[in-house]
């Protein structure tokens, strides 16, 4: 990352401790003028996946196992034409037909797609989705998530809302089973819910649980008012811009009862590309941080 990179990155999160509203960037959506939708809604769920084929085939798999049959699903992945892995994973599940279920694949050069707030602005500003999901590769939607996300959106005009529980793995090494399903080619797997355990309820929106009125993603964009946030980056880069949409929205999110929210927890972040001794230091420090958040 540049220097530049770097000193405006440091500036937009000294602005968002509170030093500077987030509304001298951008006008925030008022959820007086949002429109409640009702009825079978359509929700756009948004992906970025680099390095991470593993992790998205239990993404889409969850869609294929459960289909939801109270709303309509558009499932949008960005990727790159480099990463082989994921290339094979999306053509495999291109060609399964998912009653509610839309498959949409982005593709993205690595450098736009190592920053990920400029595929989700993309998306954000394109929909025609009554909700946008923005999630990670590694989130599932288990058994009656997505139906339940629909009933409970039915006449929200909030923008942005967040599912109040996840059940998470521990944090697992790449030799564990689950990471190992889907190594050789790709296919259609599933999970054992007994694996996983439910984590504190959140207090916000977090950066692969932020679900946004579709009339407010439009308006907003995704961070498209901070520079830095929409210019490629040389290796994937930290997420740091999910605050920062939360401090333009000018809302922490409100908090839904949504089930069958899971998430698959891993050591090693290959995707930053990182040597044997770094990535061991980086698993080291997200064993730590894990432990701290769970107590």
């Amino acid at each position: 990352m540049s220097l530049r990179d770097k000193i405006e990155e440091s500036l937009i999160r000294i602005a968002m401790t509170g030093i500077v509203p987030g509304r001298w960037f951008a006008a925030p959506p008022d959820a007086a003028k949002l429109v409640p939708r009702t009825g079978m809604l359509t929700i756009e769920i948004v992906s970025h996946c680099w390095q991470y084929a593993h992790l998205l085939a239990y993404q889409l798999s969850s869609l294929v196992n459960y289909p939801p049959t109270r709303a309509r699903v558009r499932m949008t992945v960005f990727h790159a034409v480099e990463d082989e892995h994921v290339c094979a994973l999306l053509m495999y599940f291109g060609a399964i037909e998912v009653p509610g279920v839309t498959w949409n694949w982005q593709v993205l050069a690595p450098g736009e797609l190592f920053r990920r707030s400029i595929g989700r602005n993309r998306a954000a500003r394109s929909t025609a989705a009554d909700w946008v999901w923005f999630a990670d590769c590694d989130i599932l939607f288990h058994r009656d998530c997505i139906d339940m996300l629909a009933d409970r959106l039915q006449g929200r005009r909030d923008p942005l809302v967040y599912p109040k529980e996840e059940w998470v793995t521990a944090m697992l090494e790449e030799t564990d089973p689950l990471l190992m399903s889907e190594r050789d080619q790709p296919k259609v797997v599933d999970i054992d819910p007994n694996r996983f355990r439910l984590l504190p309820n959140p207090t916000r929106a977090k950066g692969a649980y932020q679900i946004v009125h579709g009339d407010a993603a439009r308006q907003c964009g995704y961070c498209e008012q901070l520079a830095v946030f929409q210019r490629p980056a040389p290796r994937w880069a930290k997420t740091y811009e999910d605050g920062a949409f939360r401090w333009l929205l000018g809302c922490a999110g409100v908090g839904l009862d949504v089930p069958g929210v899971y998430r698959i927890r891993h050591l090693r972040k290959g995707r930053y590309g990182d040597s044997k001794a770094a990535a061991l230091v980086r698993g080291n420090i997200r064993r730590v941080k894990a432990g701290i958040h769970e107590r």
